[in-house]
């Protein structure tokens, strides 16, 4: 047996293999972080800053599937949203857990004083309470039980996005909205986040949709046999 046959074996596709590698790659790195002792000044704001940021990246992966798919036709794409989309869900609840319990020991009335005190807070706490119904009814079985209305309540991550990037944003040293202090990353968010939304309107879908049609129609045709003569 040779190594293409062995490959084709394997029950994972190489792009399922990259989601779950990228996906516990944050979790490991902040493990071996910690073993190192390489978690900054403060650990526990290292902790909730990279898982933030790792469900945010998440998050914005599983939105860029059907885009991505409808610019270049790659269907796989699709069959990874969910993936991504419960990993996402899963570092948020880690982010959320490292803030009440670590960071401020499970002391409610203080985390209530500070939630209340700082409205990136309130946008992040908004943005983990919408991903639930969305992570719990994300399986097949939910589909069929919901019917159209599964989709209406997926369709809440359009709203979902640009909140946890703004949490995001007003989270770091600096005002991005005056383009003052750490904005960079934040900025880049939303605007990925800003092309992937518009990427989706109908207009715009149909637009690149029919485009990528044209452009690989050429290649799609038969090639022509030539004629012999008897």
């Amino acid at each position: 047996m040779n190594v293409v046959d062995r490959l084709k074996k394997i029950p994972y596709t190489p792009l399922q293999i990259a989601v779950h590698l990228y996906a516990w790659s944050a979790l490991v790195g902040l493990v071996i972080a910690f073993f190192t002792r390489n978690l900054t000044a403060n650990p526990i704001q290292a902790m909730e800053q990279r898982t933030g940021r790792h469900a945010l990246t998440l998050l914005v992966l599983s939105l860029a599937c059907t885009p991505l798919n409808t610019l270049f036709g790659w269907r796989e794409l699709l069959k990874r949203r969910r993936a991504l989309g419960l990993y996402a869900f899963m570092y948020a609840t880690i982010h959320v857990l490292i803030f009440i319990n670590l960071d401020y020991g499970l002391a409610w009335s203080l985390i209530i004083q500070t939630v209340l005190q700082k409205p990136y807070i309130v946008y992040g706490m908004t943005v983990f309470l919408l991903l639930i119904p969305v992570a719990l009814t994300s399986f097949d079985i939910w589909k069929v039980r919901l019917g159209k209305n599964w989709k209406r309540l997926h369709q809440i991550l359009y709203f979902i996005a640009p909140l946890a990037a703004l949490h995001y944003a007003l989270s770091k040293k600096g005002n991005i909205f005056r383009l003052q202090g750490d904005i960079v990353r934040p900025f880049i968010y939303g605007l990925v986040i800003l092309i992937l939304l518009i990427l989706r309107l109908p207009r715009v879908r149909k637009f690149f949709a029919s485009l990528r049609t044209r452009i690989l129609l050429p290649f799609n045709k038969p090639i022509p046999h030539p004629k012999i003569d008897a």
